[in-house]
């Protein structure tokens, strides 16, 4: 049973139904999206939003073993949303750009309304 669009919105859902991403594309956002249902996670993302932090540092801020960590680590830069660096014998993560910045800001924004 295919419904149709009310009338008055024929124009919107058209304009709607011409820009929808396709699947695949929808599918690597629903996958991003569930990257941010860890709180692990989201507590990494928030340090790291404060600057470029090694695995021992995050680990002792969220109280956390460095094992744990570099576990969740490895999801994170997996999706692009972190990046590292080495220096020496130290690794050291960042978020990976503006975006995940972004992200980051207006979801603390959006629930502090």
């Amino acid at each position: 049973m295919d419904s149709k669009p009310c009338k008055e919105h024929e124009a919107l859902v058209a304009e709607i139904t011409d820009s929808l991403p396709d699947e695949d594309t929808l599918d690597e956002l629903e996958e991003l999206f569930k990257i941010f249902g860890d709180s692990t996670r989201i507590k990494i993302l928030y340090v790291l939003y404060g600057g470029e932090l090694c695995v021992c540092d995050i680990a002792s801020l969220l109280g956390m073993t460095q094992s744990a960590i570099s576990h969740q680590l490895r999801v994170l830069r997996q999706n692009r949303l972190i990046r590292s660096r080495r220096d020496g014998k130290n690794i050291y993560y960042s978020l990976a750009d503006e975006h995940v910045r972004t992200i980051i800001s207006m979801g603390i924004e959006h629930i502090s309304e």
